[in-house]
């Protein structure tokens, strides 16, 4: 009887092994996937634009301030969001480039 009980008891501890960790697994699969990979794309791409920047650029804030950029420093970026007056924003508060006042780009679509 002993080399069958530890044949059932190894086959147990398969059964347990993949009952439990398999599914975690896939569902640490699943949110690498769906949600720690996008952001960090996301964050890198923002990263990028930061870096992008130029001046008389025209950008929006996390606020929602929009304005053109007059000055560029390391951390701190001065806007123009009306004339003669001028904020400090810090880099990392840009959200993106503004595309307001400007014209929306017409997709030309395919003729038959």
């Amino acid at each position: 009887m002993g080399p069958k009980r530890s044949r059932a008891r190894i086959s147990i501890g398969e059964q347990v092994v993949f009952t439990t960790i398999v599914p975690l697994a896939l569902l640490f699969g699943v949110f690498y996937f769906l949600i720690i990979r996008p952001q960090t794309k996301k964050a890198q791409e923002h990263t990028q634009m930061l870096s992008a920047l130029k001046r008389n650029d025209e950008i929006v804030t996390n606020g929602g301030l929009i304005g053109r950029i007059h000055e560029l420093g390391d951390k701190v970026v001065t806007l123009e969001i009306a004339p003669n007056v001028r904020v400090r924003v810090e880099r990392s508060q840009i959200s993106g480039l503004s595309s307001h006042g400007k014209a929306p780009s017409v997709k030309k679509e395919k003729s038959e």
